[in-house]
């Protein structure tokens, strides 16, 4: 085959910039692009109850892609990143109710909060690994859930209403809801991503992942491990305020029952069943956990209509976290790489077809 950057079949690449650009090739910021007016498209085919999950997926995707920063590429456990959606929602909607601030300034703010929370809390990375660590972002989201419900500034815990956003002559309804929302959340997300994928291909992206390998060697060829965790925890918890900001003014309101524990758990298993270390598996993640909570619904409603269980008795209740569990289960036992290995390789089937791999 000939040597052409539109080919995936080998590696052509003869200088440094070349080898940090954003796409592999070509024909991988084609797919990119039809990928993203497909995304456009579909709100016009979609039903109302989809554009919802879809909002949804979006969301949770920022934030798992944040948690993925942290704990995929850096191999640092961070059981609060519920507590940092909070930090960045609480600061985004207050400072916006105080400061008449716009959704991009909200959004701005909410995260650079949340990024600033995120420094601090990672300080115990620089003495603490594995399980330790965990306990110990588990300690910050367990002291942000009781500072929150003991703070009048905010409510104590209650709601408190997000303003009405009205962006480039569109102002959010109830009839467009959804709709809006998926035209605000999709451009977020894609930037995020890029800009994730721009630093990963960077120095400091392959500087966190030297760190997952192996800190000490990453410190004996000149990486600063302190400088590279705190720089992770940051990075991780900015997206995290970012997703915060969104599900409050998505959600028209901030309350901390949105940004417990069983939160910090749910993106857990979202980057668990996603793929840790992978951008697609941020995605797959939130897709697959929403669905299937959706799917739940469904069986549950079954069920219940062939009056096999008491009358009272909420099945629904009952299969959500059994699914889940299991869900979470299964993958660490016969797929731990998540979701993302099943897209390599069927990414590379595709690229190799029809010869054998």
């Amino acid at each position: 085959m000939p040597a052409t950057r539109m080919s995936q079949t080998g590696n052509y690449k003869t200088t440094y910039a070349q080898d940090q650009g954003i796409f592999a090739t070509r024909m991988e910021l084609v797919w990119t692009l039809l990928l993203l007016a497909a995304l456009l498209a579909l709100p016009l085919v979609a039903a109302r109850t989809l554009l919802r999950d879809l909002d949804l997926i979006m969301i949770f995707a920022v934030a798992a892609l944040g948690l993925n920063i942290t704990t995929g590429y850096t191999g640092l456990i961070n059981m609060g990143q519920g507590a940092f959606m909070g930090v960045g929602a609480y600061a985004g909607v207050v400072a916006a109710n105080a400061w008449d601030l716009s959704l991009p300034l909200a959004l701005l703010f909410g995260g650079l909060s949340a990024a600033l929370v995120g420094g601090v809390v990672g300080l115990p990375s620089l003495r603490l690994k594995h399980l330790y660590l965990a306990v110990a972002t588990l300690a910050f989201q367990e002291i942000f859930t009781w500072g929150v419900g003991h703070s009048r500034l905010l409510a104590q815990g209650g709601a408190i209403p997000a303003r009405a956003v009205q962006m480039f002559g569109f102002r959010d309804s109830f009839l467009n809801h959804n709709l809006f929302w998926y035209y605000i959340i999709l451009p977020i997300l894609a930037l995020l991503f890029l800009l994730w994928r721009n630093v990963l291909r960077g120095k400091h992206g392959r500087s966190l992942i030297a760190i997952r390998d192996n800190d000490r060697a990453a410190a004996a060829m000149g990486i600063h491990p302190a400088r590279a965790k705190l720089t992770s925890f940051m990075l991780g918890s900015f997206y995290a305020g970012v997703a915060g900001v969104l599900f409050a003014y998505f959600s028209k309101s901030v309350v901390i029952e949105d940004y417990g524990l069983s939160v910090g758990v749910q993106l857990l298993a979202m980057t668990i069943v996603g793929g840790l270390g992978s951008i697609p598996g941020s995605v797959f993640g939130p897709a697959f956990i929403i669905g299937l909570d959706r799917v739940m619904e469904q069986v549950a409603n079954w069920l219940g209509s062939l009056n096999l269980f008491p009358s009272g008795v909420d099945v629904a209740t009952a299969l959500r976290p059994l699914s889940f569990g299991l869900a979470i289960m299964l993958f660490l036992m016969f797929q731990p790489h998540g979701l993302a290995s099943w897209w390599q390789k069927l990414r590379h089937y595709v690229s190799h077809w029809p010869f054998k791999s």
